[in-house]
């Protein structure tokens, strides 16, 4: 008997909060014996501030070569319409406009634009007008580069299409390649029917070796792209593990996508996965729940960022957490309370940067980064008596 589930992100968790389908790959709770359970009890110090204020849907963000951090923010939507094929109800049709931006801000925490009047687009109002717009950014050789998400037809904007594209300069955008044109004539092995967006949701972004990586979780792939427009699947997610909505991808000697899975939001239910260049996939860790960051630290330990971690339809705000992952696979929880957090990166500095409140908080401006400052005890770490020689996290 198929379990009745949601699906997740559309737009990031975004546009699949009340959207019921059928799936036969529904996610079941971990085994409270499992080696993989948090220990919730063990001691570990950390310091959170506030970073930045005034953001709108802050997403993904990096920092760049000249110390400043660069954050994708989704936008606010619009209300422009579109006569093309639509996302069918109730996460559709869409409506969109041009909110969208990618911020930076100087290490005092002041915030301004780098370019702005990108698309963005929001869902129908059963589902809480959740808003998709820049999803990330990334740095190659100290040009940035921004994938946007929340661009098309089929999300209310005629004319429009996600893309990877070059920030100028001059504050000009220059495409690199059509993400829209590549998934339409690219589809996937599994794709989601009750749970398909034409144009695609792409959510995360990283550079490796001078190449663009990118991971999408609404038809569920990674692919390859160069800085000349070049672009190649490098592994179909959907085709082995069916509809899990990939939404983050890191790199640490290998690939590392996480899940967000299905709604309503079962505990335990989302894992981190293991890719190869060469596009072979196995699961690295287990026990987590709606990952949307994950980040290593300079003694090969993991940080997974959980959006929400409460059981719901979908969970109620506040139960964003932190995860560290030791080279043992040992988890503990080290940050708690976040409030739908949707992105986070280790700074230059050893400390994480959270995008808190990227979604779903109706209050223009609302959106934040949260500086969460590691703390040390006479000099190390809690964890180096816990440091292995062979490290999981890589072959």
């Amino acid at each position: 008997m198929k379990r009745k589930t949601i699906s997740s992100l559309v737009i990031l968790l975004l546009s699949s909060l009340v959207f019921y389908s059928c799936n036969d790959n529904a996610t079941t709770p971990v085994d409270s014996n499992s080696s993989q359970i948090l220990e919730k009890n063990k001691p570990t110090i950390v310091t959170v501030s506030t970073f930045a204020t005034g953001l709108n849907n802050p997403r993904g963000l990096k920092f760049g070569h000249d110390g400043y951090l660069y954050v994708a923010e989704a936008g606010t939507g619009g209300s422009l319409t579109s006569d093309c094929d639509q996302v069918i109800p109730p996460i559709g049709p869409y409506t969109g406009g041009y909110t969208s931006r990618i911020s930076k801000i100087s290490p005092a925490g002041v915030v301004s634009t780098v370019v702005d009047n990108l698309p963005s687009s929001q869902t129908s109002a059963p589902s809480g007008s959740l808003v998709g717009g820049v999803a990330d950014v990334a740095f190659i050789n100290g040009t940035l580069y921004g994938i946007e998400a929340g661009a098309g037809c089929s999300h209310g904007l005629t004319g429009t299409d996600n893309t990877i594209f070059r920030v100028n300069p001059n504050g000009t955008t220059t495409t690199i390649v059509n993400l829209s044109e590549y998934q339409k004539a690219n589809p996937v092995t599994n794709p989601e029917e009750d749970d398909f967006e034409p144009d695609g949701t792409w959510y995360s972004m990283i550079a490796v070796r001078g190449n663009l990586y990118a991971i999408e979780p609404n038809h569920g792939e990674m692919v390859k792209v160069t800085t000349s427009g070049k672009i190649r699947r490098v592994i179909d997610v959907s085709a082995t593990q069916g509809h899990i909505v990939p939404t983050v991808v890191a790199y640490h000697g290998n690939f590392y996508i996480g899940n967000l899975g299905l709604f309503p939001v079962i505990p335990g239910s989302s894992s981190i996965f293991k890719v190869t260049p060469s596009g072979q996939i196995k699961k690295d860790a287990s026990g987590l729940t709606t990952v949307l960051g994950i980040a290593f630290d300079n003694k090969d330990r993991m940080y997974v960022l959980e959006s929400m971690t409460a059981p719901g339809f979908p969970a109620p705000p506040g139960s964003g957490k932190i995860v560290r992952i030791l080279p043992s696979g040992q988890q503990e929880e080290i940050v708690t309370d976040l409030v739908f957090p949707a992105g986070m990166t280790m700074g230059p500095d050893g400390n994480l940067y959270v995008s808190n409140k990227g979604f779903g908080i109706p209050d223009t401006g609302a959106g934040e980064i949260l500086k969460i400052e590691l703390q040390k005890q006479n000099g190390k770490d809690w964890h180096d008596k816990d440091r292995h020689d062979n490290d999981h996290h890589k072959d």
